[in-house]
């Protein structure tokens, strides 16, 4: 299975049957799947932010979810991790294609790249980095398991060396 069908299928093992998304290239195949998945619904939002939101509310509500987002597209999404999701101890599932590392082309990626995991761990917030298709189904399985036992947000950080980033072409 590739790393995306192996994330989809932690999902499901894990009853997460809703993807709050913003487009994203290099998560397009986990976009895809959730969206082709008659299981799962999946839907866009305009901004990082919302996705958490939405994702905090469904929570309140007893469903699961995760947020799909660009490590870029975090920056955004700050507030509404610090004001609701940790003081509220929401279990919020992000999985966050990274950017501005390994080769990256774009230089204002690079930034937020260096300031993503500081803030999670001054939030709290653990994260794992995949880098390897055979450690992503023991390592999602497991964080999304930690995730929702413990009612706290956790993070999966999607690396190049996963998905082999994105073109600059």
């Amino acid at each position: 299975m590739t790393w995306a069908e192996q994330l989809r299928s932690s999902l499901k093992a894990n009853d997460v049957n809703l993807a709050i998304y913003v487009p994203d290239e290099v998560l397009t195949p986990l976009i895809d799947g959730a969206d082709q998945d008659p299981e799962m619904e999946a839907f866009p939002a305009s901004r990082e932010e919302e996705a958490i939101g939405i994702a905090a509310g469904a929570a309140l509500g007893g469903r699961r979810s995760v947020v799909l987002m660009q490590s870029s597209g975090y920056g955004n999404s700050v507030n509404a991790l610090a004001s609701l999701v940790v003081p509220y101890q929401l279990p919020v599932l992000m999985i966050i294609g990274e950017r501005g590392v390994l080769g990256e082309f774009n230089p204002v990626q690079v930034p937020i790249s260096r300031a993503i995991r500081p803030s999670l761990d001054a939030m709290g917030i653990p994260h794992r980095t995949l880098e390897r298709e055979d450690e992503v189904e023991l390592v999602a399985h497991k964080m999304m398991l930690q995730c929702f036992r413990t009612s706290l947000p956790a993070v999966l950080f999607i690396n190049p060396l996963l998905t082999g980033g994105k073109d600059d072409r």
